[in-house]
């Protein structure tokens, strides 16, 4: 519909009303909506209504707006900006919608949009961009539309970059443990606005298809028994690029720092004068097995669990882990790096206490597509492990709650 046969046109503008009077009439739940807004935007608010709801009420009390416990009165508009007619009584609506025409101050009526000067659209916020959707008097359409905005905004793919640039840096990003579904929404967000991306292998590697062809992709995988790019050319590759002006995410899998090293780069950028930020990720460590249907808690079964990394062996002297105390534990414990000294890990358990029936389940390449899992126990991984030629990365699961699936 143009705008010459649109029966209600309007003109879009966003209104700052930072310390400028706003008035509302009524203290209704409606009321009690368009205050919050009013609030968001930092404006003085003034209610006026004999009751208000609960939430207004301790608004009120807590200093963040002034209310009148009266009716409204000529007047209440005198030093007011913009107006909200929202009492329950329409006769009162209409005598604020005449006062503030009269005084030309721009009145949102809740009960009658034909008779108001200013709607109120359906806002959402998203990382400094406002979303305001007026439904052409279709409230719930505007809603919807507002949602699916957001909704994209949140997930990436609705590209909102900050063309006035974002600052050059650093954003470590855990990307979860594979799946492009499981990255939070805030990396997500930083990987479309990334101008270089410095990825793992485990990462969610299907995310970079959907980079703009301009953008530098460097592959730093950690690949088994194959080329590895050193921790320390990593850091040098994400602080140069962070100093040549260009804003880097450094891609990782699972969480940064569940084993991921992500520290070392957070100190690295420190030390060179880089700024980093941090997205935490989904680790691993919980998701694979929640996602294969085993819970690492579980009342009755599972008090505790306790995450480790397996690669370094039991007897080696550079093990920071205590094993001993592993095996005389109930709970539930969950390997990372583990498969390569999968046998030295279950003697030195069942040397210190665990039964050789506790369950256990290994599985690889969880939440991808190749995902296999085998489901043993402790005293037959081993030889379980092998017969299914399990590689990395794959994570293991010990205990009871294995059982349960």
């Amino acid at each position: 519909m143009s705008a010459a046969t649109d029966p209600n046109p309007v003109y879009p503008a966003a209104l700052r009303l930072a310390g400028r009077r706003a008035v509302v009439v009524g203290g209704g739940v409606v009321a009690q909506r368009r205050v919050l807004g009013l609030l968001d935007a930092r404006a003085d608010v003034l209610v006026v209504a004999p009751e208000a709801t609960p939430a207004v009420e301790a608004l009120a009390d807590g200093g963040e707006i002034r209310w009148e416990r009266r009716p409204y009165r000529d007047g209440d508009l005198a030093e007011a900006w913009y107006a909200v007619a929202a009492a329950d009584d329409p006769a009162v609506n209409a005598a604020v919608a005449r006062a503030a025409e009269a005084g030309r101050v721009f009145c949102s009526r809740a009960d009658s949009a034909d008779d108001s000067s200013a709607w109120t659209p359906a806002v959402g916020r998203h990382d400094g961009v406002t979303v305001a959707v007026i439904g052409g008097g279709d409230p719930r359409r505007a809603v919807d539309v507002r949602d699916g905005v957001l909704e994209g905004l949140r997930d990436g793919t609705l590209a909102a970059p900050h063309h006035r640039g974002r600052t050059p840096g650093v954003a470590l990003v855990g990307g979860g443990p594979g799946d492009p579904d499981l990255i939070t929404v805030r990396g997500r967000r930083l990987l479309a606005e990334a101008d270089v991306v410095v990825a793992d292998r485990l990462g969610p590697r299907g995310l970079l298809d959907e980079l703009a062809p301009d953008v530098e992709i460097i592959d730093a995988s950690k690949i088994p028994y194959g080329r590895a790019l050193a921790q320390d050319a990593i850091n040098e590759v994400l602080i140069e690029r962070a100093k040549a002006g260009k804003f880097v995410v450094r891609l990782k899998g699972g969480d940064p720092f569940v084993f991921g090293r992500g520290f070392e780069e957070v100190l690295a950028c420190a030390e060179a004068g880089v700024p980093c930020s941090v997205v935490p990720g989904i680790t691993s460590a919980v998701s694979v097995p929640a996602l294969a249907g085993i819970p690492v808690t579980h009342r009755g079964v599972a008090h505790e669990f306790t995450v480790v990394s397996g690669h370094v062996a039991p007897d080696n002297p550079k093990s920071l882990v205590d094993w001993p105390a592993l095996g005389r534990m109930t709970g539930t414990l969950v390997i990372l790096m583990g498969i390569e000294r999968i046998a030295a890990i279950a003697a030195t358990l069942l040397a210190n206490g665990r039964a050789p029936q506790t369950p256990v389940a290994v599985i690889q390449e969880g939440t991808m597509p190749g995902e296999r899992r085998v489901q043993t126990t402790l005293g037959l991984i081993e030889e379980a492990v092998a017969e299914a030629g399990i590689r990395p990365p794959a994570i293991v699961v010990v205990g009871p709650v294995v059982g349960l699936t």
